[in-house]
């Protein structure tokens, strides 16, 4: 997901979430196998994810913060769903094969294949399955101090297009997420109302365009 913005910012938006409030912490060996073992269980989970989102994006481009908000939805594995609706509409939606990003306003729809267009970004991450050890080096952070429980995520590929991503954790749900791009700008997600277990309508990840938009890419 970059989380998402418009057509010349998305693949920032994407890297960009879905994170939570926290436990106590023991000893830093200890929070570190905790922190993976929590990790590797929320990652292992199947079944729906909900959650209404706000975004920001700082770094040298930005003169002041960007924000923007909207909802989640996920479910794994392979499907997602990001509503972004203020301070304008649009929708990136994985139906597990195809990666649709729809403009509202400029009336145009991207797409591509979901594999080739999300790689490790966060999107994929957090609609994947459990082989987190295997494409990424994970590590407990212990200097935060928001009550949650985080951990670190640097992609052992190093041609991702981003440096790191951060999770934060509270006692049920994932609460925070924060990508870290080549440029060290940082786009952060902070969650609230999460659901998980829930019911969600079957169209949630299927795509359609809108009649008269204009469609770039394979829509099969």
């Amino acid at each position: 997901v970059s989380f998402a913005e418009r057509p010349q910012t998305t693949t920032k938006k994407w890297a960009l979430g879905l994170l939570v409030t926290g436990s106590l912490l023991l000893s830093a060996s200890l929070q570190a196998a905790s922190v993976t073992e929590r990790l590797q269980t929320f990652f292992a989970e199947k079944g729906s994810m909900r959650a209404d989102f706000v975004q920001t994006v700082q770094g040298a481009a930005f003169a002041q913060p960007e924000e923007s908000r909207g909802t989640l939805q996920l479910q794994r594995p392979g499907k997602f769903r990001w509503d972004y609706t203020q301070p304008y509409k649009q929708q990136i939606v994985g139906d597990g094969q195809r990666l649709w990003i729809y403009d509202v306003d400029l009336e145009q729809v991207i797409v591509k294949p979901m594999d080739a267009a999300l790689g490790d970004t966060p999107a994929l991450l957090l609609s994947g399955g459990s082989n987190i050890s295997e494409r990424f080096d994970i590590s407990a952070l212990t200097d935060r101090d928001d009550n949650l429980q985080w951990v670190r995520l640097v992609p052992k590929q190093k041609d991702t297009g981003f440096k790191e991503i951060r999770l934060g954790f509270g006692p049920k749900h994932l609460l925070g997420m924060e990508l870290v791009d080549g440029f060290d700008q940082v786009t952060r997600l902070v969650f609230s109302n999460v659901k998980t277990g829930v019911s969600l309508p079957k169209d949630s990840f299927r795509f359609v365009p809108p009649e008269g938009v204009d469609v770039v890419g394979d829509a099969g």
